[in-house]
């Protein structure tokens, strides 16, 4: 029997097929870039939480990398004979083994120890409660006295005061009441997990929800290839909840009766049935109408850290640090302003500035999904009262054109999707993200960016990322001029600009 690690028995719960491809065919794993990334976060807190549970450095670290299995047991034994902090305390007991994030000795009890689980997440979510019954009752089982076990997630109401100061940046949940009553609950589990482990077969699975729930699994595209091929996907329709039509055997949104389906589900099954563009002229223009020019097109690209760097600055807060402006004047004269701070300084401040310099005070700012620009310059007002009112009025003349792109537009390549990527080269077959160098996207645009302010970037590489940069952003205000022109294209006088 193999000892199973906490992370295993968590996968045999969301899958048994999963924990079994972990052990047996760890090789078909494909971990995504947002996994990869949560990882990475979490050892970035994990590494503050080591400051803040022992700020006079008397604890010890369990460094599995250079200890190894079992030694890693050892360790931990000794550094409980010392009653200091102890990071990534490692059990093992009854076929499986746990590393503790945090363990602290009681002071009124050198026998008696409480636990602390550290997550990177902003709450206790559903998945976190049977992590720590686990955590809780390997060690308990290997003979831990072991009264108190709490989580401590991120705060992110918190604000960084600067300086190196973190305190405040984990809220800490009591959790012992239930974490140290499950333990023939988990006992069940390392029992069933150990029989997946041993077999000689993969156990069948079938795709569903569970394959993103409570995390994505790397396996999905192993397990997925088998799945029947479909031509047109329910999963293209949007706002559907497909899990039940998929339980039911129906998978081509052909298969649903119109009259199941919202006017925008029958419209993009009518559409993509039919193959045929949707596009309702006269109610796009109509839309636009009371919006005259000269029009300003804005858009935003902005980084968040789960711990902050920036004084002023909350965990998980949105920071812009670039944005790209299109100035249509009323004769057709088109302009660009760009603003990009590179320096690894925080950006809010003279994004800010010169936002409201070149926003001019009258015309409609066109934006794509009104609320993500609107929020991020209403908390730039919070930050800086005295760019508020000037910074507001920005907000009160936003205009959205993604509610005209939903309402009246429509092609089949779109694949149920209205993001601007997926209609620009729908509507305007001329323009693509897939031409761009480096940054086709936001997530990109964040890692080019982390990158760029990196003190370790050279400086001709830091010059070919800031060019990127400033072509992305640049064609995502260049694709709402051209959208907003196929919308206007019924408004008279305008046609063919």
């Amino acid at each position: 029997m193999r000892n199973l690690s906490k992370s295993k028995l968590m996968a045999y719960r969301q899958c048994p097929k999963r924990l079994w491809l972990e052990i047996h065919k760890p090789e078909l794993k494909e971990e995504s870039e947002a996994t990869q990334a949560s990882f990475s976060i979490g050892y970035q807190v994990g590494d503050i939480a080591r400051k803040l549970y022992d700020p006079e450095g008397s604890g010890n670290l369990v460094d599995i990398d250079t200890l190894g299995f079992p030694g890693v047991f050892a360790a931990t034994g000794e550094f409980l004979k010392e009653h200091h902090p102890i990071f990534e305390a490692s059990f093992q007991a009854k076929g499986a083994l746990a590393l503790a994030d945090v363990l602290l000795p009681l002071d009124n009890d050198s026998s008696a120890w409480r636990m602390v689980e550290v997550k990177s997440s902003t709450s206790v979510k559903d998945i976190h409660h049977d992590d720590i019954a686990v955590q809780a009752f390997i060690a308990q089982s290997s003979g831990l006295n072991l009264v108190s076990v709490s989580l401590a997630h991120i705060d992110s109401s918190w604000t960084y005061p600067g300086g190196g100061d973190y305190r405040g940046l984990l809220n800490e949940v009591d959790l012992s009441a239930e974490a140290l009553t499950r333990g023939e609950e988990v006992q069940g589990w390392i029992t069933g997990a150990q029989g997946i482990a041993a077999r000689k077969s993969e156990p069948p699975a079938k795709i569903g929800a569970h394959c993103d729930n409570p995390y994505p699994c790397g396996f999905y595209d192993y397990c997925s290839k088998d799945e029947p091929k479909v031509e047109m996907p329910i999963q293209w329709l949007p706002r559907l909840h497909c899990n039940s039509w998929l339980e039911n055997g129906i998978h081509d949104l052909r298969q649903i009766q119109p009259d199941l389906l919202d006017p925008i589900q029958q419209r993009v099954q009518d559409c993509t049935i039919r193959g045929k563009e949707f596009f309702d002229r006269v109610g796009a223009a109509k839309y636009l109408q009371p919006h005259a020019l000269p029009g300003y097109f804005l858009d935003f690209e902005t980084i968040q850290f789960a711990v902050p760097i920036w004084g002023g600055t909350r965990p998980y807060e949105q920071i812009p640090f670039q944005f790209s402006l299109h100035h249509l004047s009323a004769d057709g004269l088109l302009r660009q302003e760009a603003f990009l701070d590179l320096s690894g300084k925080d950006p809010s401040r003279p994004f800010a500035e010169k936002l409201v310099a070149v926003c001019g005070s009258k015309g409609p700012v066109f934006v794509y999904n009104a609320s993500f620009e609107k929020t991020r310059i209403a908390e730039l007002g919070k930050r800086f009262p005295d760019l508020s009112k000037k910074l507001l009025a920005i907000n009160d003349r936003v205009v959205d054109l993604l509610p005209i792109a939903r309402n009246h537009y429509y092609h089949p390549s779109q694949q149920g999707s209205w993001s601007i990527k997926a209609v620009l080269p729908a509507a305007v077959p001329e323009l693509s993200y897939e031409n761009l160098e480096g940054v086709q996207n936001g997530g990109m645009a964040m890692e080019a960016y982390l990158e760029a302010i990196h003190p370790g970037t050279p400086v001709d590489r830091k010059a070919e990322i800031e060019k990127q940069l400033l072509a992305y952003c640049g064609l995502d205000t260049y694709a709402m001029v051209r959208l907003w022109q196929v919308f206007s294209s019924s408004l008279s006088g305008f046609a063919g600009q």
